[in-house]
């Protein structure tokens, strides 16, 4: 049994799930998951249960920890002795010894990288596949990307501008990146691209981004059905993604050859962590 520990948001869960599902299909293992962080976690909710993914939660019994530990027993952790060998992430940069780990482990970290994933890239797509058809609104935008040259371009705010430790470590993407990746991808394709812009915050993208070319505001789905909105970026041609995990899923999911990305240069605002693993080698960084 391989476990893998889920928190933070919808795009790192996703990345926990992968690297533990890859895990658990090398060994041949099943992949069990431990939700128990959200009964104390309350800025994102769980979300991978919108998803095909077979979702079984682990025996409480074979878990380390319990959700309100202290400091002090989560750093003594590693030391202490589980059913399960805990694996604790070392670094933000890939760790090629996870490859190797045996069965029964349980995984802890945000393991942001599709290295860890690579092998097995159809399943995790096959996983992360929307359970449910969509809405009558998003099969409209469906329609309207699928009869265009069409590009997701994501705009991360939310509490990388309101949280100042977020703001610290994350920072946003300037409206100078977005002109950028806009005219990288107005060059390789030689047409006009039409852009459908999703955002956690609307308001300020209809009143500040101008970009020179048709530009659809998707604002009908909420934190309850982001989901949809992977589907849609997804379902674009070419992708201009901010820094953030979200949207980072919203470019891979799209497996069509000749899919352009666009990654900013600086994932970080401060340069670190060390995310030269994060962005694959395919996309463009600006």
């Amino acid at each position: 049994m391989i476990v893998s520990r889920l928190i933070g948001g919808l795009g790192n869960q996703m990345f926990q799930y992968a690297a533990g599902r890859a895990l658990a299909l090398r060994r041949g293992a099943p992949l069990r998951i431990d939700r128990r962080a959200f009964a104390e976690y309350k800025t994102h909710a769980f979300g991978l249960d919108s998803f095909r993914a077979e979702l079984v939660d682990a025996p409480a019994d074979q878990l380390p920890g319990a959700v309100n530990e202290s400091r002090l027993n989560r750093l003594l952790r590693p030391f202490m002795r589980t059913p399960l060998r805990l694996v604790t992430e070392r670094a933000f940069t890939f760790d090629p010894e996870i490859a190797s780990l045996p069965d029964g482990v349980y995984l802890d970290g945000y393991w942001q990288s599709e290295k860890y994933f690579a092998h097995c890239a159809e399943a995790i797509r096959q996983d992360f596949t929307v359970r449910h058809a969509p809405s009558a609104e998003n099969a409209r935008w469906l329609e309207r990307i699928a009869a265009t040259p069409s590009v997701s371009l994501h705009v991360r705010r939310g509490d990388y501008v309101t949280n100042p430790s977020a703001n610290a470590v994350h920072g946003t993407c300037d409206l100078g990146y977005y002109r950028r990746a806009v005219e990288h991808v107005r060059q390789a394709l030689g047409t006009e691209p039409v852009l459908f812009v999703f955002s956690d915050d609307p308001d300020w993208v209809a009143a500040n981004l101008r970009l020179g070319c048709e530009m659809h505001l998707v604002r009908n789905n909420d934190a309850a059905t982001n989901y949809e909105d992977l589907r849609l970026m997804s379902a674009c041609r070419h992708h201009v993604i901010a820094n953030s995990s979200f949207s980072w899923w919203g470019a891979w999911l799209d497996a069509r050859p000749g899919a352009i990305t666009v990654a900013p240069q600086r994932w970080f605002a401060a340069g670190t962590p060390d995310a030269r693993d994060l962005v694959p080698e395919r996309w463009v960084r600006l």
